[in-house]
């Protein structure tokens, strides 16, 4: 490579890291805690367990579930309701004061099997929700996550320039050398470049499913305008079924169920909610394998007459969108892939410290920066793919 084509990769790689590094170190410290997010939760003692019961033990009715829950929130109404990927014991039911996106949401967890009310989580206080909140859109909702998503990109060309630059600058030294007799400003270089090549490819995975996850919203109403759309047509011009016109919500279920019976339920949106449309309980399954749990079938019925509409396969877009957020924080592997995310985000940290030392030192190289953020899990009480 030519000095000229190494001054104009060095420039891409300076400014492009100067200008995300800040917003990535926020989002490496405040996803740290997010790993762990169930561990803490148990720590504080917000988590919610439903008693162990064998596993026979009937189940309730989900409208006599919906019919507890809203007698503790009579004056909202029932946007979703759903199932913990791990624990089918327990529903949560998001109630809102309209069908519309909200951040005014209350949670109650009721038993999948008494239909006791087991709890009713807060997620919009404490030291958790402002990690979140940070971590997702900077509590700047869609702009705030758009915004995220931009440094997200920034930071993988960050990325892309700085490995296209590590081949020459470490043409004269052996892999993995830190020059410890230098002065510390030397020191820290070595180890900012050593550190930043080693967790290359997890950052550009970190740092490239957070972009997408910042989509969601974007590429949610786009496939209920290209898809949904069409499937809607025969009820077009008709209002929103009222809650007293509506069927079973559990017939709903056992339909859908019907249609797919290799596959359990995620959660089921309501007539003129974001995830369906005015006139269907749109059914979420999911399937029983590691890789299907985290994909999902929506089964559209008819919430008046429970019969089945349609039960249309998720585009591309969306599965990929699925499938990069679980990857995002580490949750396919267990507590093993947790820890090797959360050493992998302090090493990375360390990137993004030195690389400011760097620069504060009038440093020639800066530093390649981490992770962008994701949508709550389904144990928040609202569904992964939600917007916020």
């Amino acid at each position: 490579m030519t000095s000229r084509g190494i001054q104009a990769w060095a420039w891409v790689h300076k400014w492009t890291s100067l200008i995300s590094t800040v917003f990535m170190l926020l989002l490496c410290i405040t996803g740290l805690p997010l790993i762990f997010h169930h561990e803490i939760g148990h720590l504080l003692g917000t988590e919610v367990e439903a008693p162990k019961m064998p596993a026979d033990t009937p189940r309730a009715s989900l409208d006599r579930v919906l019919e507890v829950a809203r007698a503790k929130h009579p004056d909202r109404v029932v946007q979703f309701v759903s199932q913990a990927e791990d624990d089918d014991a327990m529903w949560f039911v998001t109630l809102t004061p309209t069908p519309d996106p909200t951040d005014d949401f209350k949670s109650v967890v009721v038993d999948a099997r008494t239909a006791e009310v087991l709890g009713q989580p807060r997620f919009d206080e404490g030291f958790m929700y402002v990690m979140f909140k940070l971590h997702v859109d900077l509590f700047a909702g869609l702009p705030g996550k758009l915004f995220l998503g931009f440094m997200g990109l920034l930071l993988l060309i960050a990325i892309v320039s700085g490995v296209v630059l590590y081949a020459p600058f470490m043409r004269k030294l052996e892999f993995g050398t830190v020059r410890r007799e230098r002065r510390p400003r030397v020191k820290w270089l070595d180890l900012h470049n050593l550190l930043g090549i080693v967790t290359l490819v997890w950052l550009f995975t970190v740092g490239a499913t957070g972009m997408i996850n910042t989509w969601a919203d974007l590429l949610i109403k786009y496939w209920q305008y290209d898809k949904l759309t069409v499937l809607m047509a025969p009820y077009k011009g008709q209002p929103v079924v009222p809650a007293a016109e509506r069927g079973s919500v559990q017939k709903s279920l056992d339909v859908a169920l019907a249609h797919a019976p290799h596959m359990k339920p995620s959660f089921i949106a309501f007539p003129g909610t974001a995830f369906s449309s005015p006139h269907h309980n749109a059914v979420f399954l999911r399937g029983n394998e590691p890789l299907t749990s985290r994909l999902l079938q929506p089964v559209l019925v008819d919430a008046k007459t429970n019969e089945l509409t349609a039960a249309p396969a998720l585009p591309w877009y969306l599965t990929g969108l699925l499938l990069s957020q679980p990857l995002h924080f580490g949750d396919y592997g267990g507590m093993p892939m947790q820890i090797l995310w959360a050493l992998l985000d302090i090493a990375t940290i360390i990137v993004l410290g030195s690389g400011l030392y760097l620069w504060i030192r009038k440093g020639r190289t800066v530093p390649t920066p981490v992770v962008p953020a994701v949508l709550p899990p389904v144990s928040s009480g609202r569904p992964s793919i939600v917007p916020e």
